[in-house]
């Protein structure tokens, strides 16, 4: 079995670790526990999230145990890191709704049964803590002076920072010390924003339970754009299907930038380095071959091979001009009484979802981007007719390889 650590270093994972040598060295000796935390801000996670997903992965294929942690307590203060501003409060309804589905999103990833891995919820041992006694006991260790050096808070002291927030490196630290306490672990991974987070954390085990922990941070990843990764112009690439669908999913991977694809396979799939390595030296025309194999590795980890092999088919009919699997394609259901009266192009690709805003389905159309039943749309004040759905259906086709259907009823 390889160790853990070398893994994570060889495939791009590690921007900073607590301890690096001694770290490698305690794969090699024992199973380890380790935790990252995922706050149930929206019911499912997005591609964003995945650098975490797969370490936990990693951790579990290399025989060790891991925990994730849903922050359905945090969530209730809010994380400042990386945010410039407070992010809106949920209520308790919202957020146990939202701990529920990545509950059942993140299983899909790893086997969480409570042996070989653990899914837990903080909100269980936070909502019983008595405020006062929490003070005495662990606000105590804490520096002010520390805590505003972090620069989680440095950013935000400009623009506002609540005391709500100020306080939750405390109940993340915390975290750290209960899940040590309790479950053995003794390691706790998150994005290069957590760093301040996570030392806090292995600072308080130091000083309540005199012990040793660890702590690994991810780098920010963004496309050879400057891009941050996840983000398109049609907003988040979720994980969940009924949010981006299987093809969608699959057509985001293919389009990656040709500077990307070699260091994508290595964070995005389980293929063996070498194998990696052998594939990043394709270059040209070969590179598109080498894209269909990161699609189908990244969708089938998410979505299954099943609906990895619809979504390639799919995609290769588009590319090579052949016929077209209308099951995979995106689907949008809308009231035929929208285009009863006749309704411009802009605001049905906007009712369909193609477009997040008016000003950018207006843009995508005047640019000539949009086709509609193989006829490109003239104009965004086009009206679009009852005359022209075919079979209660309309076809749009958006650029030279998407396609959205609607479907009217």
């Amino acid at each position: 079995m390889e160790n853990f650590y070398k893994t994570m270093e060889e495939r791009g994972f590690i921007e900073q670790a607590t301890d690096p040598e001694e770290m490698e060295s305690l794969f090699e000796q024992k199973t380890i526990t380790a935790y990252i935390g995922f706050d149930p801000t929206a019911r499912s996670l997005h591609v964003g999230s995945l650098i975490p997903i797969m370490a936990l992965s990693h951790l579990q294929r290399h025989g060790h145990r891991p925990i994730a942690l849903v922050g359905g307590g945090t969530a209730l203060i809010g994380d400042p890191s990386g945010k410039t501003e407070m992010r809106p409060v949920l209520s308790h309804e919202e957020i146990r709704d939202n701990a529920e589905g990545l509950k059942q999103q993140l299983s899909r990833y790893m086997t969480l049964d409570g042996q070989n891995g653990i899914l837990l919820n903080n909100i269980d041992w936070l909502a019983p803590l008595n405020y006062i006694e929490f003070l005495r006991d662990i606000g105590r260790h804490f520096s002010i002076n520390r805590m505003l050096a972090a620069e989680s808070v440095r950013q935000r002291l400009e623009t506002g920072l609540s005391f709500i927030e100020f306080n939750y490196q405390l109940f993340q630290a915390y975290d750290f010390l209960h899940l040590y306490s309790y479950q053995d672990c003794i390691m706790q991974m998150g994005g290069a924003d957590q760093w301040g987070n996570i030392v806090a954390g292995t600072d308080l085990i130091r000083r309540v339970k005199g012990g040793k922990a660890h702590g690994l941070t991810f780098p920010l990843i963004v496309t050879s754009s400057g891009e941050k990764m996840g983000k398109t112009a049609r907003g988040a690439v979720w994980l969940d299907p009924s949010r981006t669908s299987p093809y969608e999913y699959y057509q985001f991977w293919i389009n990656t930038e040709d500077q990307d694809v070699a260091r994508f396979l290595a964070l995005f799939t389980f293929l063996p380095m070498d194998e990696v390595r052998g594939l990043s030296q394709k270059q040209g025309a070969d590179l598109r071959e080498v894209k269909e194999i990161l699609a189908f590795e990244a969708t089938s980890i998410t979505h299954g091979k099943e609906e990895a092999e619809k979504a390639r088919e799919t995609s290769r009919h588009l590319f090579y001009g052949q016929g077209l699997d209308m099951e995979s394609v995106p689907t949008s259901l809308l009231a035929r009484e929208k285009v009863e009266k006749g309704l411009e192009a802009y605001l049905l690709l906007v009712e369909a979802g193609v477009c997040q805003t008016r000003g950018e389905a207006r843009r995508l159309i005047a640019q000539g981007g949009v086709a509609l039943n193989d006829q490109r749309i003239p104009s965004f004040d086009f009206k679009v007719s009852a005359q022209l759905v075919k079979d209660n259906t309309l076809l749009l086709k958006i650029g030279k390889k998407r396609f959205h259907k609607i479907i009217f009823s």
